[in-house]
């Protein structure tokens, strides 16, 4: 029987998630694939999970594994557009090739993504000097479009394409979705995206609410044919295999505090509980 959605546990974050969905076991890959990989190995998992990735919809754990999106990808059927809620834009050109920090841009060598639109960006990497590293050219190309939140920014960097706030974003956001009229789109949601007391993740914390992704899903759905999707990001703790990929990814990551085991999936599974029947 053809699943519809899955829960492709690599990492145990969402060990008894309350939606319920059929699981798959595959924690011996998590370790190998957090937060980056090599190529080869990225192949190999390709070849051994090529399948299980096809699934319309799909539940995965920690953020650290977002650019297993860029290898569903692979096999949507295009052409498509890529809607992300991310607190973070992916789209570093720098190495690792296949990371959690720059899988945007696999996304965008796929010749059937139309374009990719990340919004919610609330850390540094969307402005000077920091964004000299983030894909540029796919931005000026138009193929690529980052909505960084600008409220704390200075009244210059508001101006920024794409910048946006608290006071308009929605209607941003609304006019962005009626130009996305009768395409398919695949969105992925980051619940770094969310408040810190409404997601629990490896990151920091953004600015949406729960709120505010029901209302933009809905908006979506209202214009456009969601063909599929993703949600990571929730909190585990973090496993490697590799003394590189260790290394990298522990300078990478914040020092975050973090609540106890309990609170920190009850609160997930609550954001879960009220976005997932909207995705999926």
């Amino acid at each position: 029987m053809d699943l519809r959605a899955l829960h492709f546990d690599l990492d145990g974050a969402w060990e008894g998630e309350p939606v319920h969905l059929p699981a798959l076991n595959a924690r011996k890959w998590g370790p190998q694939l957090r937060f980056s990989a090599p190529p080869r190995l990225i192949e190999k998992f390709y070849g051994e999970h090529e399948t299980n990735l096809t699934v319309p919809f799909l539940l995965y754990g920690s953020g650290d594994f977002h650019y297993l999106t860029a290898l569903r990808l692979r096999r949507v059927a295009g052409p498509v557009v890529l809607v992300s809620f991310d607190n973070h834009p992916d789209w570093d050109v720098r190495p690792p090739k296949w990371g959690c920090g720059g899988w945007v841009n696999r996304a965008l060598e796929l010749p059937h993504v139309r374009r990719v639109s990340v919004w919610g960006c609330g850390n540094f990497e969307c402005w000077w000097p920091h964004q000299i590293f983030g894909n540029r050219r796919a931005e000026r190309a138009g193929i690529l479009e980052v909505h960084p939140w600008a409220d704390d920014r200075p009244a210059k960097d508001r101006q920024r394409k794409g910048a946006i706030l608290r006071d308009n974003w929605r209607e941003r956001f609304e006019q962005f979705s009626k130009s996305l009229a009768n395409e398919n789109i695949y969105v992925t949601i980051d619940l770094d995206c969310l408040r810190i007391e409404e997601a629990v993740t490896n990151w920091e914390s953004g600015r949406f609410s729960v709120v505010d992704l029901q209302w933009a899903l809905g908006k979506l759905r209202e214009s456009c044919r969601i063909i599929g999707g993703d949600i990571c990001g929730a909190y585990s703790p973090p496993k490697y295999t590799r003394r590189k990929q260790r290394f990298a990814a522990e300078f990478d990551h914040p020092k975050i505090r973090l609540p106890d085991e309990v609170k920190i999936r009850a609160i997930n599974f609550a954001a879960l509980e009220k976005l997932w029947l909207l995705l999926a």
